[in-house]
């Protein structure tokens, strides 16, 4: 439907003038006429003007008036004095195809019709709001008027038309469509880069840590395949022996059995581990005097310096003191730290218990529960034909069960030192028990503490491959044993009939200061022992081995020595083992 007024239609009194810069319609007011009497009416305007009834009919009209032909478009027609031509909305007027221009009209007002919005263009460019002529009387049923040539050939001028860009709601939502789009698409690749960054980082960390790691490992000397190696290079030697060492031998003396155990305490502070490190009694030392003796008898003979400086020399190492623990100040370590847990081996029997068959005071098994009473007995026990190194390991058991309960703080470990009233060698404080026994603690707590005994020959003597373990690896010094020829030698063989006399016979001869060589085992049993040597200078040595052993003097005498011993001695069943 065409919504614009039309002059002389009706009696309406705005006639449509043309389209301002934003595309509204632009009107003039009409100045009132009086209408002609119209004839009647001709949709195809072919006939000229003819009296009918009907559109602009005047039934008191008398004749037939001229009346402007219907205009089907919409453009109106004007009287010019050669008769009626088309109307230019345009303000021209048309006239055998020329355009002339539009006479000033005083009496005319330009004015705007406010909601009225102007014809709408489709994709071809014209306008939507004026239908063709085809369409209009296709809808009528009526003939459309052939359009006239001089139509076609009018001109138009690029003012003539405005174009206004109107919003568009869906045009925004596709906008802002693409927009969610685009920024969703950025914020997808800003979280892969991000994650590809932290995955790059991650992965240097982890490999930053494995090398922070196989290095520490390879400097502490715990990557498995290099730390215990006898083909190490020297830049793995010479890091063991730049590691710096806290060290103190400890003694436990047997107040009510006799005898003595020895122990180093080992704090690594380079590597952070500890170590106790069992010393057997049979080591063969360098006494102050330049003869060999043993470690049990040097202890006994030559007093704290005297061992430490012999151990010193022996295995490359620098003690700092000395801690003599009697068996009663152990009973009292143990009561003061709340009782230790340890794996026990084997049963111990009670040794005040009056009759055989009784309970043990220690029982074999796992984790157990050990007084000070208990801790001692377990410690100093050593079964019949048992090995000394038996009992030392048990020692070490203990002691580390002891280091496990004493507190981490220096000034807890110092006033349980201080508590137990024991008078303790110059070498070492209070303080400085105390202090060395927290760090001690501290590592048995954390994992990072164990025990190692002292591999020796049989002849007390150490090897630099089989003790290298532990000489080189946890002392950081170097096996140096003095020559087994400076001691006397003695050949030991077994006629008493009980094959652990032979053990016995070389501890004790160990301990004496004696260098044990094994004769191995008579055919025959033989009821008296015998000492015999065969150099008249070594009978003095005779004397001295049968008094080590407990055996008479009489049994001393001249004859055969085999081997290469100085003294040759046959167990026989008087004699008597030793129960230290």
């Amino acid at each position: 439907m065409n919504d614009r007024y039309d002059a002389g239609y009706g009696s309406d009194p705005y006639e449509l003038v043309g389209y301002d810069e934003y595309g509204q319609p632009i009107y003039r007011q009409v100045t009132p006429a009086q209408p002609p009497q119209q004839q009647g009416y001709d949709p195809y305007a072919q006939q000229g003007y003819q009296t009918q009834q009907g559109y602009g009919y005047d039934p008191y009209a008398q004749g037939a008036q001229q009346a402007p032909p219907y205009d089907p478009y919409g453009t109106g027609v004007q009287q010019t004095g050669a008769g009626y031509a088309p109307y230019d909305p345009y303000g021209q007027t048309v006239v055998g195809g020329q355009q002339q221009s539009e006479q000033p009209r005083a009496a005319e007002q330009t004015a705007y019709i406010p909601q009225q919005a102007g014809p709408a263009e489709d994709g071809t460019g014209e306008r939507t709001g004026e239908r063709a002529p085809e369409q209009t009387a296709e809808r009528t049923g009526e003939r459309a008027p052939e359009q006239s040539p001089e139509r076609d050939e009018r001109e138009y001028h690029t003012a003539q038309f405005a174009f206004v860009e109107e919003p568009d709601a869906d045009s925004e939502d596709v906008i802002d469509w693409l927009n969610f789009t685009e920024n969703r698409t950025e914020r997808r690749e800003e979280a892969k880069r991000r994650a590809r960054g932290r995955l790059v980082a991650l992965a240097v960390v982890l490999s930053l840590v494995a090398v922070g790691g196989v290095g520490y490992l390879w400097f502490a000397g715990k990557l498995p395949g290099l730390s215990s190696s006898s083909g190490s290079k020297a830049g793995t030697t010479t890091a063991s022996a730049a590691q710096k060492r806290d060290v103190v031998v400890v003694h436990l003396h047997n107040t009510s059995g006799g005898g003595t155990s020895t122990a180093l305490l080992v704090d690594n502070t380079t590597t952070k581990r500890g170590t106790t490190v069992l010393l057997p009694n049979s080591l063969v030392l360098t006494d102050t005097d330049g003869t060999t003796t043993t470690l049990a008898k040097s202890v006994d003979d030559d007093g704290s310096d005297g061992t430490r400086d012999a151990l010193d020399t022996v295995l490359g190492t620098d003690i700092e003191g000395t801690w003599r623990l009697d068996t009663p100040y152990l009973q009292n370590l143990v009561d003061l730290v709340g009782n230790i847990e340890v794996d026990t081996d084997t049963d111990v029997p009670d040794p005040a218990a009056k009759k055989k068959g009784q309970a043990p005071l220690v029982s074999k098994g796992e984790d157990r529960t050990l007084s000070g009473k208990m801790a001692v007995a377990y410690a100093t026990y050593r079964a019949s034909g048992e090995a000394q190194n038996a009992q030392l390991e048990r020692f070490g058991q203990v002691m580390q069960g002891v280091l496990r309960k004493v507190s981490s703080d220096p000034g807890a470990a110092t006033v349980t030192v201080q508590t137990l009233a024991q008078i303790l060698d110059p070498s070492l404080t209070d303080k400085d028990l105390g202090t060395f026994l927290a760090k001690l603690s501290d590592l048995a707590k954390g994992g990072d503490y164990r025990t190692a005994l002292l591999p020796v020959r049989a002849d007390g003597t150490l090897s630099a491959e089989e003790s290298e373990s532990v000489v080189k690896d946890v002392l950081g010094g170097t096996a140096k044993s003095p020559d087994k020829d400076a001691a006397v030698s003695v050949s030991v063989q077994n006629a008493s009939g009980t094959k652990s006399d032979t053990e016995d016979a070389r501890v004790v001869l160990l301990n004496g200061g004696f260098t044990f060589l094994d004769g191995g085992t008579a055919s025959a049993a033989q009821t008296a022992s015998q000492v015999l040597y065969a150099d008249a200078a070594d009978k003095e040595n005779a004397t001295e081995v049968a008094k080590t052993l407990g055996l008479p003097t009489g049994a001393v005498k001249k004859g055969k020595v085999s081997g290469n011993a100085d003294v040759f001695v046959v167990l026989g069943q008087d004699y008597e083992p030793s129960s230290s």
